[in-house]
């Protein structure tokens, strides 16, 4: 009877049909994960979270389709879109009347992150990422990664130009993108102020938010320690729009080039050689540890931990891989470990540094030397 439970074979062992089912499973919701995604953009271009916002209790779905303009036909359509909404934790359902309608709700996620008139709206964000302009490149994974004539990622093979140049040359993209960037480093801003910003950067005169975008995070800092210079070192076509604020301070330029001098900087990683270019420059650029010079690097701090079936259950953890893959995509950038961090930091020439969890996923590093 035993031998009748057996399917196949994993290395030296038999596998179970059990085994085998439950591997065809999961095998399936890899494979269709992405509509998650798909669905999470739907959601945010439709505006769904702003609509049920403003009407300030669970919304039934005959009203919702009406709000939204979804056209008649695709209402048992839109219905299975919210269905997939509400088990993801975006949104919850309930029984509207006596005729047992359901009834939406935002949740914690959806009121906090996607409704466009909160402050911590990270729809922006969203909708960059899942741009097919970075998606798509995706697709192009494997073929970079067995040619060695293809260029340095795959973004540039898809495109035929890096994300940085064609940011340069898509006006539209280049403000969508900045807008997306801005979004999440805003929200970054205030997890940082609330938990270490009198530790960090009180008694500070001068900080350059190095790749700092459109100046989200520059700008937090300036409205939360108004004694401090603040600055926002990037290419042209990015600070352009940050000429004549009053706030920060735009400096167009090219880091791997030189950075303008500074009592701290904030960095965002490439490769670990080009970490390396960038570090020295700004060791060049700020006093030593006694006079209160530093690095503020906020990036991820891998910590991978493995459950006894070799299978990584944690969300964050998994969140980190996603996007450690992520950025091979677009970028030459990569997320590291403490011990990656390390090598980089002593071959940049510093020799003392912290790190501080902001959130599951990112961390605040200040550099020393």
């Amino acid at each position: 009877m035993e031998s009748m439970n057996k399917s196949g074979i994993h290395g030296d062992q038999e596998v179970t049909m059990a085994e085998l089912t439950r591997g065809h499973g999961h095998l399936w919701n890899i494979t269709f994960s992405y509509v998650n995604s798909m669905a999470l953009k739907c959601a945010v271009e439709l505006g769904i979270a702003d609509v049920i916002h403003r009407h300030g209790q669970p919304l039934p779905l005959s009203v919702l389709l009406t709000k939204l303009s979804i056209l008649p036909s695709r209402t048992d359509s839109f219905r299975r879109l919210m269905r997939l909404l509400v088990h993801s934790g975006l949104f919850a359902s309930s029984t509207a009347g006596d005729e047992e309608e359901e009834a939406y709700a935002l949740t914690p996620i959806s009121a906090s992150f996607l409704v466009t008139s909160k402050a911590d709206n990270m729809s922006p964000f969203v909708l960059t990422i899942l741009d097919p302009v970075i998606v798509n490149p995706g697709h192009c994974l494997s073929r970079w990664f067995t040619s060695a004539a293809e260029p340095p990622t795959a973004f540039d093979l898809f495109h035929g130009k890096s994300v940085f140049e064609l940011t340069g040359n898509n006006p539209e993209f280049n403000v969508n993108f900045n807008l997306g960037m801005a979004a999440d480093a805003s929200f970054m801003a205030k997890l940082i102020l609330k938990q270490y910003g009198e530790g960090v950067f009180r008694g500070l005169r001068s900080l350059v938010d190095v790749g700092g975008g459109i100046g989200a995070m520059a700008t937090a800092i300036a409205e939360a320690f108004p004694q401090i210079k603040c600055a926002v070192f990037d290419l042209p076509h990015v600070v352009s729009s940050l000429q004549g604020n009053p706030t920060v301070a735009a400096i167009a330029g090219n880091m791997f080039e030189f950075v303008p001098p500074a009592d701290a900087w904030i960095l965002h990683d490439w490769n670990d050689e080009d970490c390396v270019r960038i570090l020295r420059n700004c060791k060049k650029a700020i006093p030593p540890k006694e006079e209160g010079g530093k690095v503020i690097i906020i990036e991820m701090v891998m910590k991978l931990e493995n459950e006894e079936d070799g299978r990584i259950h944690d969300e964050t953890t998994e969140t980190q891989l996603l996007l450690d893959v992520h950025m091979m995509v677009p970028a030459p950038g990569k997320e590291r470990s403490e011990a990656e961090w390390k090598s980089i930091f002593i071959a940049a020439g510093f020799s003392d540094y912290t790190i501080s969890p902001i959130s599951g996923l990112r961390s605040l590093i200040q550099l020393f030397y």
